[in-house]
């Protein structure tokens, strides 16, 4: 609702015009009714008596106060009011005016005082959090260790050491221990560096024998050096001990002192008690167990922490007697009465085990270990028996008793009355089924699938049944096993049964595998719920597991769903490629290009397989076929004149790349075609190429490149420049362009014109690590090692995140000494690149660090295998300090990854001269290479 305006609003209750210019209310003929008047004389007195008794006051004297006691109020000043207005302002009548103006002036008054103490209330909270900040409270400064705490384990809190003695009882021994200590003298440390509980020495014999006739002439002398290292030996050796004791006794408690409630009788193993031993505990801790089984003598833990400890120390006799006693008061706990078992020789033993079992008698851990102690078999199935006659539903006993026996027969007739008395224990059931024939394991499996009808690993037996009788193709168990789980509500989640699959693969059933995959691998899922990525999720982490069988089995159901997806059958070939057969790799591609006949990746990858077999006619056959789907396509045309100019067939190379040009006529279609005629030394059929084919594409910096190389190349620096220079201004934003010309002017011997040339490049192409490397070598190789680092320095400020950069700076501009820590700056700034993990492996190879650098190296080729120059330092690395299996190793992952770019690299292997060279030759050419560099 808008404001009105001020003349139109309301006048305020009691207004009067005029008033305040000292005119009256009139009345004229002109008005409808009299003009208002003032407040009566009974509503003056009303208001001036309320406000008196607000204020705890006599009414005023007008209103039937005593005037005398007023004039005494007026006088005595105790009760005169500073509100009150006097001189100027007195004698004046409060009314509803006045009423009305305090009302207004009380309200400025609340909101201006709101106002305020929101300021103030936000001022006090900024210097209250100040004041907080740098006046902490103790609480604060752990607030941290508290939320660090909720994170200690029970064993580790069991393993707090005790306070010790707090109350001065033992405060004489404590100051005789303290006269009495002495440091350990400085020969006792250099002594114990070269005694055998350490490593050989800790300086050369040199400086050893050096040191020793230092002391021979003057015993004043001491070795600070010898003194220094023994101590960190003598650390060492304590913290490698702390280590072990941690690693080996983890699950126990660090000083026999410390209890834990739980689990303390279990964990008190040698190990425990012996650190007992090394801090001289173990009466104080013998004192402490016979108060708690004196006590709590029907604690059986603490009986057997008593005879355990008894045990350690060496006092057989003692700690027999003591869970002697503790069988006696806790006859009902199978765990004292195992321990008396273990402490016992065999022939007390089995009179103890006899008694155990009379007191608990269905204690299954007493009877096995009863059976344990007999040696003789036909006494071990005598005791088990009648375990068994005690406690016929144990499964645990059953299969003891059935491991007993030597004969199959008798082993399925003690398996046969198992089940019987125990049908649901599946374990039982397929045991049973493995000890029969196949016909009586299938009898038993249905007995089995009636009696358990939610086991799932019932199922599968019979499903591996099935497969090893050779029904697997005939018999589809597993998808009544899923219409079976799901009408009873046992169905396991998809990533139980890709589980399930896993393991068949393992056992060697992978029919079943295949069979669980395609019954359940879609179980759960609907349309919409990107069932496509989960299930090549589902691939790629079997593959991760090395379940290659399970991923294949994966890709073979996505692709009955999803048939026309060629994702999903270039991530089969790659499956089959990489660890399956050739037979299956070239029918799995024939169904792909038959499903997807418009990818030309899947025709290419056939043809390359059937080329590398050797059948060259079968590629072209694939080829051909790939030419009547995809008439057009460019790839395929290279593809065709690749396979043809491979096996030396160059006229019909030739001519495939004429028709190429007229049907397809891509620049990348001239690009090949040039450097098909480079490669056959028709420069002038390469030059007359060229030149029609950047008429046609002007724009394509590729062939200003082939041009200027063709003229260089024939020692034509001229025409050379020139087509240079018109390639970058044609394409302005290519770097490789920029780079032939500066170059090409070095090679000419004009720096002043190379430098011109990369100025020029960087405002072309700012931000350019390549460029400015470029122009940090150029400086280099003439010797202007200043005006290099000014260079890099403004390289690095604009490319910090160049490891290119980076590794110049570090590997040429930098003293030796300095490498290392520049290089940690490095990493930190750049993160993982190819480059700067090279220039660090080849400083610790300079040093002579040679497991690092191997590291190292292999990091550069895991963070991009894609970049060649890494694999030529490997290489060449390895020639000088690797094994031949090594090189071996490294030439095999070559051939799979085909690296094709990199700063040498690239130009070795775009050489016209390099045309029928593989990788390893490649490789073998680039590492020749960098060792000229």
């Amino acid at each position: 609702m808008s404001k009105r305006n001020f003349l139109e609003q309301e006048a305020p209750a009691n207004y009067v015009a005029g008033l305040g210019r000292g005119a009256t209310g009139f009345t004229t003929r002109s008005d409808i009714g009299p003009a208002r008047e003032g407040p009566s004389e009974e509503a003056i007195k009303a208001a001036l008596a309320r406000r008196a008794e607000q204020q705890g006051l006599a009414p005023p004297t007008a209103y039937g106060a005593d005037k005398k006691k007023d004039e005494d109020d007026e006088n005595d000043p105790r009760f005169q009011d500073p509100e009150n207005e006097v001189g100027l302002f007195a004698g004046g009548a409060y009314d509803e005016d006045d009423d009305e103006a305090d009302r207004i002036y009380q309200t400025v008054d609340e909101k201006m005082e709101k106002r305020r103490k929101t300021q103030r209330e936000l001022r006090e909270k900024q210097e209250r959090e100040e004041y907080e900040a740098k006046n902490p409270k103790i609480q604060q400064q752990f607030a941290d260790l508290k939320r660090a705490l909720s994170t200690v384990t029970d064993d580790e809190w069991a393993n707090l050491p005790e306070v010790g003695d707090l109350t001065g009882r033992n405060r004489r021994a404590r100051q005789a221990m303290r006269q009495k200590f002495y440091p350990t003298p400085d020969s006792v440390l250099a002594g114990a560096a070269g005694s055998s509980e350490f490593e050989t020495s800790v300086q050369d014999d040199g400086a050893a024998a050096a040191a020793s006739n230092q002391d021979q002439v003057d015993g004043t002398m001491t070795n600070f050096v010898n003194i220094g290292k023994a101590k960190t030996k003598v650390l060492e050796a304590r913290l490698d001990r702390t280590v072990n004791a941690t690693h080996t006794s983890s699950d126990s408690a660090s000083g026999a002192t410390n209890i834990d409630p739980k689990g303390y009788l279990t964990s008190l193993s040698r190990s425990t008690t012996q650190s007992a031993e090394q801090i001289g505990d173990i009466k104080r801790v013998r004192e402490l167990l016979e108060s708690v089984i004196r006590t709590n003598p029907k604690h059986g833990p603490g009986w057997i922490a008593a005879a355990r400890l008894e045990e350690v120390a060496g006092k057989m006799v003692p700690a027999r007697s003591v869970i002697q006693r503790g069988c006696e008061h806790c006859p009902k706990n199978e765990d004292v009465w195992l321990e008396a078992m273990r402490l016992n020789e065999t022939d007390n033993a089995k009179i103890i085990a006899a008694n155990a079992v009379k007191h608990n008698p269905k204690s299954i851990r007493l009877w096995v270990e009863a059976m344990k102690l007999e040696s003789d078999p036909r006494a071990k199935k005598k005791v088990i028996r009648k375990a068994l006659d005690i406690i016929p539903q144990s499964v645990v006993l059953w299969k003891e008793a059935v491991k007993l026996e030597p004969d199959p027969n008798d082993a399925k007739i003690l398996l046969a009355r198992a089940v019987e008395l125990i049908p649901l224990s599946v374990e039982l059931w397929l045991a049973l089924a493995r000890l029969e024939t196949s016909e009586n394991a299938q009898a038993v499996l249905n007995k089995a699938r009636k009696a358990v009808p939610t086991s799932h690993e019932i199922w599968l037996a019979a499903a591996r049944l099935q497969e090893q009788q050779g029904n697997a193709a005939k018999i589809n168990v597993m998808k009544r096993a899923v219409q079976a789980l799901a009408r009873v509500e046992a169905m396991p989640s998809r990533e139980d049964w890709i589980k399930e699959a896993e393991k068949c693969e393992d056992e060697g059933a992978p029919e079943t595998c295949h069979a669980i995959i395609r019954e359940t691998l879609g179980w759960g899922l609907e349309e919409d719920d990107g069932r496509r990525q989960i299930w090549m999720d589902d691939a790629e982490s079997c593959i991760a597991r090395g379940k290659y069988e399970t991923a294949r089995a994966i890709y073979a159901y996505a692709l009955r769903i999803f048939y026309n997806k060629k994702n999903i059958w270039r991530s089969a070939a790659e499956l089959e490629k990489n660890h399956g057969t050739k037979e299956a790799l070239w029918s799995l591609l024939e169904k792909a290009v038959e499903a997807c006949p418009q990818s030309e990746v899947l025709w290419m990858m056939l043809a390359k397989e059937k080329w590398q077999a050797g059948e060259v006619d079968a590629a072209r056959i694939v080829l051909g076929n790939a030419f009547k789907q995809n008439p057009n396509n460019e790839d395929i045309w290279l593809a065709a004149v690749k396979l043809e100019a491979e096996n030396q067939q160059h006229e019909n190379a030739r001519t495939l790349l004429t028709t190429a040009r007229q049907e397809a006529g891509t620049d990348r279609v001239w690009i090949k075609s040039v450097a098909f005629e480079r490669q056959q030394g028709n420069t002038d059929a390469a030059l007359e190429l060229v030149n029609e084919g950047l008429q046609m594409y002007p724009k394509a910096d590729k062939l200003w490149m082939m041009k200027g190389q063709i003229y260089e190349n024939e020692n034509k620096l001229p025409p050379a420049r020139e087509a240079y220079n018109a390639g970058t201004k044609a394409c302005p934003k290519s770097v490789p362009l920029w780079l032939l010309l500066a170059r090409l002017e070095e090679k000419a011997g004009v720096l002043v014109r190379a430098r011109s040339v990369l100025d020029r490049a960087r405002l072309a192409v700012p931000k350019s690590p390549e460029l400015w490397c470029e122009s940090v070598r150029i400086e280099r190789r003439a010797g202007n090692a200043a005006q290099a680092k000014t260079l890099m320095a403004k390289a690095l400020q604009e490319c910090p995140h160049s490891g290119l950069l980076w590794a110049e700076s570090i590997w040429y501009l930098e003293a030796r000494t300095h490498r290392r820590p520049r290089l940690v700056e490095a990493i930190e700034k750049v993160g993982n690149d190819a480059v700067l993990y090279v220039a660090v492996a080849r400083n610790f190879w300079a040093e002579r660090k040679l497991p690092k650098a191997l590291s190292w190296f292999e990091k550069a080729i895991l963070v991009d295998p894609d970049y060649g120059d890494t694999w030529a330092w490997y290489w060449k690395f390895l020639q000088q300090h690797g094994s031949e299996e090594k090189r071996e190793d490294v030439l095999s992952k070559l051939t799979v990854t085909e690296p094709r770019h990199g700063e040498v690299w690239q130009r070795v292997a775009k050489d016209p001269r390099a045309r029928f060279k593989n990788s390893e030759e490649i490789l073998k050419a680039v590492a020749k290479e960098l060792d000229d560099q």
